[in-house]
């Protein structure tokens, strides 16, 4: 085969024979990215030794790279840091969105040698190595990433230590291309809590009765997510993947929410069959990310897979009904297809959830970012309002959810 070979500076040589690459790993901090389309990236091992495939995909916040890195959503996938300099303020204990790392591997441009933060707890490389998290630094980013925006988002490799030493390049790329792909693949079964807990109200409303009661299920949720929640009034019931609507029943739930996640949507039977469920039973649902696409496809929309998707905390999204935009925090790989303008009848069951009308539109690009039906009291984004890293802009959705909740509650007919 012929290699792409990208070095620290960013310069390339075409390399007939791949064994040129192992003449050149004299250092026992030796890496390389290896996408499935041959490029072939030189760097340094940045966090544990190892290899590490999944999806590489990119990431454009300048800062929360601890939220990014602990986001369920990107189970599997291999994230590119934009931003050059990543790990000066370190890590800590409070702003994980989950209890571990998730990402499948990291890459960044130039790693802080040191760290200075007075909620810091350690390093990030430290961490990394703790829980095995193999990365890869020292390359161009600049490059990799107008490549997979061009090319479109791959499945890729990093390699580093004996997984480096002991194969031929050729046998390292057969692993890659032999990884299952992320359109197909349903995954929230490996990031949903495994048993049932509750997020009690807090800040004002702590030791109150709640508001409101929520049943959310948790497909891959963000902390931050039952904690906006919780802000407002409100008991969270987080519930594993593959609970029953009598489990959902047994909780007497104002509303339902669907989480963010992984994985493509299209797989997601299961979850889809209790939406319509929650959507038959007329209980209010709000959902994010993930829940917005299930959303879609419960009302009868398709999903389909973006070329590099939507991952960073600066994108622009109109709401069309205000034609307000707001700056939101993003991590998606796949979109709702749906028709833009006046509302449709939901397309399952000859329009048995009655009109829907996409809501939020991205105006980078046009991908549908929100959907809302008008006669039942249901609605999603595609992005993330609860944005622990990020802009609040849409944080006014939470208040929505609470409003329609407590509306159900007194008998108040949806409008």
């Amino acid at each position: 085969m012929s290699a792409n070979i990208h070095g620290k500076q960013g310069g390339s040589v075409n390399l007939k024979d791949t064994n040129a690459i192992a003449s050149d790993r004299r250092f026992s901090d030796s890496a390389i990215l290896l996408l499935e389309d041959g490029q072939v990236y030189k760097g340094k091992a940045f966090g544990a030794l190892g290899s590490t495939i999944g999806e590489v995909v990119f990431a454009t916040g300048m800062t929360g790279y601890q939220e990014t890195l602990t986001d369920p959503s990107y189970d599997r996938q291999i994230v590119v840091q934009t931003f050059p300099h990543i790990g000066n303020t370190g890590v800590n204990g409070e702003d994980g969105e989950s209890s571990r790392i998730w990402v499948a591997g990291y890459v960044v441009r130039e790693p802080s040698p040191t760290f200075s933060n007075w909620r810091a707890t350690g390093g990030l490389q430290g961490e990394m190595i703790d829980q095995g998290i193999v990365g890869i630094s020292g390359i161009d980013t600049r490059r990799l990433v107008r490549h997979l925006r061009s090319a479109g988002v791959m499945r890729a490799g990093i390699f580093s230590g004996s997984a480096l030493d002991d194969a031929s390049i050729q046998s390292l790329l057969d692993q890659v291309r032999q990884a299952p792909t992320m359109g197909g693949s349903h995954l929230t079964g490996e990031v949903s809590t495994e048993h049932i807990y509750t997020v009690e109200p807090c800040g004002q409303y702590q030791d109150q009765e709640p508001l409101c009661t929520v049943a959310a299920v948790d497909l891959g949720i963000k902390a931050m997510t039952p904690h906006r929640l919780a802000e407002r009034g409100c008991r969270v019931h987080l519930l594993p993947v593959g609970t029953t609507m009598e489990t959902v029943r047994s909780l007497n739930p104002d509303g339902v929410f669907f989480s963010n996640g992984p994985g493509d949507p299209s797989t997601a039977d299961q979850e889809v069959a209790l939406l319509r469920q929650v959507l038959d039973a007329r209980l209010p649902f709000f959902g994010i990310c993930l829940g917005n696409q299930l959303l879609g496809r419960a009302l009868g929309f398709e999903t389909y897979k973006l070329k590099f998707g939507h991952r960073g905390i600066n994108q622009p999204v109109m709401d069309l009904k205000t034609r307000k935009v707001e700056i939101t925090a993003h991590n998606h790989g796949f979109a709702v297809k749906a028709p833009k303008g006046d509302p449709v009848p939901s397309p399952y069951g000859e329009g048995r959830y009655g009109r829907v009308r996409v809501s939020h539109v991205d105006l980078n690009d046009g991908v549908v970012e929100g959907l809302e039906c008008l006669d039942i009291p249901a609605f999603s984004v595609q992005y993330h309002p609860e944005a622990a890293a990020g802009p609040h802009d849409a944080s006014y959705l939470f208040d929505r959810f609470v409003t329609l909740m407590q509306d159900a509650k007194e008998g108040k007919a949806h409008a």
